[in-house]
Order: structure tokens, then sequence, then C-alpha cells
């Protein structure tokens, strides 16, 4: 056995894990010590026979929030160095080739840039780590950028719908043919953006990187559409001119539609909507630990990257308060070995309720005394 990682022995009987304190970086039920692989057991966060087990943490350790906000920062700064040189390709080639829909696809663009600035910088306070003013960290700076990008996204797409109509009313001469070309490019190239950055955005359960990726696909949306457009005005001449425009009013309501979407969930977050999915493992990691009668209560909230919980848990009231302080570290322990995006839990102690319990839960070997006292334990 290793000096740095330590195999738990197999759950007793009802499912239960050793009693005691649970290292967070040791190797999990069903993970191997060598490859920390799964074998036979339940992926990280799935459920079984209707509990969540304590799953395989990847790579046998909890990965920290710095490494998810770096790796955010990262992929937002190449976002907008991007979208800096596609702004300036469209706008360009816009203004050249007579393409009102390029134009306001390239206006679009320089939302990005400002939008990728504010979630870099989001994620960048974020990550600053807590102190005597806020000591629960920087967190909420990652909705809160998350935030104020979907608001852009809603300007945005309101002022391609202004110009979008003015288009339509006023005439202008057709396309010329290369527009399309460069539109299509910027297709492949923003969608393939969406996804990369979409991809980052789930792995770091970024609200702000996830709204990031979604700049890119309006952009690669109102591309696609004016791409449509323009290649109607070439086939049907001048009298098809506004069909670029049309096509960017089409886009406009696409954006406006996703940025509601993505206004939502950042909200959310602000005003600590109960996750019920986090709530729900919690609980069923906490019902696991031995010598735990019940679990009275479990609240949770999203702050940045990462989930606080707190916890009322149920003992034997005869349990000494040694004792009882060494099954809330055990349920401490459980859930952040158990679920990497949890920061803190706080655990509070009650005396078991009959009322909730027809029995009252067996002591596990390594239990002493009901009548131990602190000092013995």
């Amino acid at each position: 056995m290793s000096g740095d990682s330590q195999t738990l022995h197999p759950p007793g009987p009802g499912g239960h894990i050793p009693s005691g304190r649970v290292p967070r970086e040791r190797v999990l039920p069903g993970c191997s010590p060598d490859d920390r692989a799964p074998k036979g057991g339940v992926p990280d966060g799935r459920t079984q026979n209707g509990r969540a087990p304590i799953g395989c943490v990847p790579d046998g350790r909890v990965a920290g929030a710095a490494d998810g906000y770096g790796r955010g920062m990262r992929t937002s700064l190449a976002g907008l160095l991007a979208n800096v040189a596609l702004a300036i390709v469209k706008l360009t080639a816009g203004l050249v080739g007579h393409s009102y829909a390029l134009v306001a696809d390239a206006v679009e663009s320089t939302s990005d840039v400002l939008a990728s600035l504010i979630v870099w910088r989001g994620l960048r306070i974020a990550a600053q780590p807590a102190d005597e003013e806020h000591p629960y960290g920087h967190g909420r700076a990652e909705p809160l950028a998350a935030m104020v990008v979907a608001l852009m996204l809603v300007v945005a797409g309101i002022g391609i719908a202004i110009e979008a109509v003015q288009g339509i009313v006023t005439r202008h001469a057709v396309p010329a043919p290369f527009t399309l070309y460069v539109l299509l490019g910027v297709v492949v190239i923003k969608e393939a953006m969406f996804r990369i950055v979409g991809r980052v955005g789930r792995d770091v359960r970024s609200r702000a990187v996830a709204t990031d990726a979604w700049h890119h696909r309006a952009d690669a949306i109102t591309s696609a559409l004016a791409a449509v457009g323009i290649s109607i005005a070439l086939i049907g001449g001048p009298e098809y001119a506004r069909a670029d425009a049309i096509a960017a009013l089409g886009g406009a309501g696409v954006i406006l539609f996703n940025a509601y979407r993505l206004l939502m969930p950042p909200l959310h977050e602000l005003m600590d909507v109960v996750p019920t999915e986090t709530v729900a493992r919690a609980r069923g990691v906490a019902e696991l630990v031995p010598d735990v009668a019940g679990v009275e209560k479990v609240l949770a909230r999203k702050v940045g990257l990462r989930y606080l919980v707190d916890m009322h848990v149920e003992v034997d009231r005869e349990m000494s308060v040694h004792h009882a302080h060494e099954v809330a570290h055990a349920v401490k322990d459980a859930i952040r070995l158990a679920m990497p995006e949890v920061e803190n839990v706080l655990v509070h102690i009650e005396p078991y309720n009959a009322e909730h319990s027809k029995q009252p839960p067996e002591p596990s070997a390594s239990s002493p005394p009901a009548n131990s006292s602190p000092a013995g334990a």
C-alpha cells in the first residue's frame, strides 16, 4: 500500500462504509489502487438501489476549483483573440462586399469580444481565495459574469433586429459573391468554438463559460442565416437584395430566445435556488455512514464552481460528544470524497428521533460504549 493513498475496505452490512474519518485522497470502493479505474463499482454520482453510493473519483483525487477557474480563463482568452480576428475579417468583407448581414455579424462579434473579457475577469475574481471580508470566497463573481454576458446577448439581439428592419425598408446593392464564402468559413469556426468552449463549461461546471460558448453559437447562427440570405440575393438578383437583412432578423430572434434561456440559470444561482440533485446525492452518501440514524435536513447552494452543503444528521441520543463529533467528520469527508464538486459540508448533530424510524441504527464495531465520555474516547 502506497504512502499517499489507501484502499477503503468494502462496504459492510447494509451498505455501510467503515466508520471514522475518511481522508479526501483515498481510492474508493470499486476503484483499483493502481489504475483507479472502476472495477465493478458504480461510477461517480450514479445511483444504485435508489441510493447515491460513494463512487470512484477520477485519478483517485479531488480536482481543485483553481483548476476549473484556470481552464475557464484560458478558454475565454483564446475565444477573445479569435473573436477579434473574426470581427475584423467580417467587417472588412461586409463593407467591401456590400453585405448588410455581414456587417451586422461583425458588430455582434465585437460584443463577443467584450463578453469573453467579462467572463475572463469574472473567473479571475472568482478564483481568488477567501479572506476576512469574503469568508465564503469570491465565487459569486462567476454567475454574475454569466448574467452580464446573457444580458449582452439580449442587447445584441435587439440591436441586430433594429438594424435588420432598417435594412429591409432601405434598398441596397446585392452582396458580392465572396461574402458568402466568408460567412461559411465563419460558421465552421464559430460552431467549432462553441463545442470546445461548451465542453469546458460543462467540465468545470461554469455558467459563465457555458454562456460564453453560446455567444459563439449565436454568431454561428446569425452567420448561417446571413449566408442563406446572401445566397437568395445572389440567385434572385436585385429584387431579392433584402434577403440577407431578413435573414439577420431571423437570427436576432434566435439570439433573443437563447439569451433568455441562458439568463435563468445564473439568476437562480445568485438567488440560492436549491440544487436538488446535489441535495439528493449528499443525503444518500450521508445515510451510508455508520452510526448515522437519519438525515433530517439537507441544504445546499452553489458558489462559483463549487457547492456548500449544510446538513442536520441524527445520531443515538446516548452517544458521547466525542463520538458524535467523529461521525460528523465521517459524514463530511465521505460527501467531499464522493462529490468532488462540494467544497465544504457543515454538519449539525441532532439526537435521534424514534418517530422517524422504527428501528434505531446498530452501532458499528468501532463505536464506543453509549455511556463513554469524551475523556475516555
